[in-house]
């Protein structure tokens, strides 16, 4: 045979040979690297869980560690676990637009949500999902204004006012409780502990829906001809009695006929308010007029004074809550009112309003002692004289529950009206 063809077989047979234990080779390294690859999923990884004390069935959701010192800073959320498909497959930084709206992508795989965040020199408000807010967005309590394209303008402020009601709970105050939670409204109710003896539904409504409880004592004495003993009884006996209806205290409290000294307000142990807006709602009895007057004197930060046990009164109510709506104003309860303004409420001292003059001038009081800013009854101002010829005017037929509980808010010196009897000069005993 020739020589040549052997040689070439014999080279064939070489690479065959080499081609084989290649593979070989390969097999064992692929095989080597199966059975690590089981043994540190099966064996290694769930030892060292257990070791550490992890569940090894337990999925560990990751999420970004931010220390919120500021209420208002908007969460850093993972992307990857956010739950939206959309989001999820963003990999570039900076602002994205999907079906839902626009959000930011950082740097770190984040996106912003629930708060506010300041990208590029602007600040930005970021929903529970992370989508860019315009419009008034509510923060913290407290209520900021974007722009078309979601920057925040510091020169808007949301008008605010106080809807206050006193003497209830009575027939009508459901109702009217109806209406501010269809508009989303908060509003303050004083109530009289004799009263809400009989309306615990109402109290738990509301409770419910966001309003403020208030204290406005038992049955409406007089409280400067009060020692200090019973000023304290008349309003613990209703503060129990609105907390066996809803489980919670009242935290503020209306003094009756708006008398009150420093004295009276030491005994009382909430902050106590009065009202800039009276809308002698009690006297006219006519729905129009308490309507007109509140429409055409309201302003920022103003607190009115409207009585839930009058028909009337609810009826004008159920107009003006969705008219100041229409108007720009967010109907809010006294507390949450001080809040938006900055003033951190004190107990013993007394509030009239929170429009811009009066927030400058508490805000410079660096005492919570009586001043010219704080609003407090002088006792000494309060005739009496003038308080019993108004309530020899007032008619109680128009309610049967006002026999014991119709208000005679006090007002620069000249009283709103009682029915009281003498009943109420009486001790209430714990």
């Amino acid at each position: 045979m020739d020589r040549r063809i052997i040689q070439q077989r014999m080279k064939r047979k070489r690479r065959q040979l080499f081609m084989r234990k290649v593979m070989r080779l390969v097999s064992c390294v692929v095989a080597t690297v199966l059975v690590l690859t089981l043994m540190f999923n099966f064996v290694i990884s769930p030892l060292a869980k257990k070791i550490s004390g992890k569940d090894a069935g337990a999925v560990q959701e990751v999420k970004a560690e931010t220390v919120k010192e500021d209420p208002t800073q908007a969460d850093r959320v993972p992307v990857k676990n956010s739950g939206s498909t959309s989001k999820a497959g963003v990999m570039t930084v900076g602002w994205q637009e999907d079906e839902g709206g626009r959000w930011y992508q950082n740097a770190d795989g984040t996106f912003y949500a629930n708060g506010m965040a300041e990208i590029d020199g602007n600040t930005y408000a970021f929903d529970e999902n992370g989508y860019m807010q315009t419009g008034w967005a509510t923060i913290d309590g407290v209520d900021y204004m974007f722009d078309d394209n979601g920057v925040y303008d510091p020169s808007q402020q949301k008008k605010m006012v106080a809807l206050t009601f006193d003497d209830g709970p009575g027939q009508y105050t459901m109702e009217l409780l109806n209406c501010l939670e269809e508009n989303g409204a908060h509003a303050t109710f004083f109530m009289q502990g004799i009263n809400a003896e009989q309306y615990p539904d109402e109290i738990k409504k509301m409770k419910e829906i966001g309003c403020e409880l208030g204290n406005h004592s038992y049955n409406h004495p007089q409280l400067t001809t009060l020692s200090g003993d019973e000023i304290k009884n008349q309003f613990e006996k209703t503060s129990s009695i609105i907390e066996d209806a809803c489980g919670s205290r009242p935290t503020v409290a209306r003094t009756p006929y708006g008398a009150q000294d420093e004295t009276v307000l030491s005994y009382v142990g909430m902050p106590c308010f009065m009202w800039d807006i009276d809308t002698l709602d009690w006297k006219t009895m006519n729905a129009d007029s308490t309507y007109n007057t509140t429409m055409d004197s309201v302003t920022d930060g103003d607190i009115v004074l409207m009585h839930d046990i009058h028909q009337p009164s609810v009826e004008a109510a159920l107009r003006i809550i969705p008219d100041l709506i229409e108007q720009g104003y967010k109907l809010v309860t006294v507390s949450e009112l001080a809040k938006a303004k900055g003033i951190t409420l004190q107990d013993g001292k007394s509030y009239t309003d929170f429009c811009d003059s009066t927030v400058e001038a508490l805000k410079a009081s660096d005492t919570s002692s009586s001043d010219t800013s704080d609003s407090s009854y002088e006792d000494s101002s309060y005739d009496e004289d003038s308080s019993s010829d108004e309530d020899s005017s007032y008619d109680s037929s128009s309610d049967s529950s006002e026999d014991l509980s119709v208000d005679s808010s006090f007002d620069d010196g000249s009283s709103e009206g009682s029915a009281e009897d003498s009943s109420e000069d009486a001790v209430i005993e714990e």
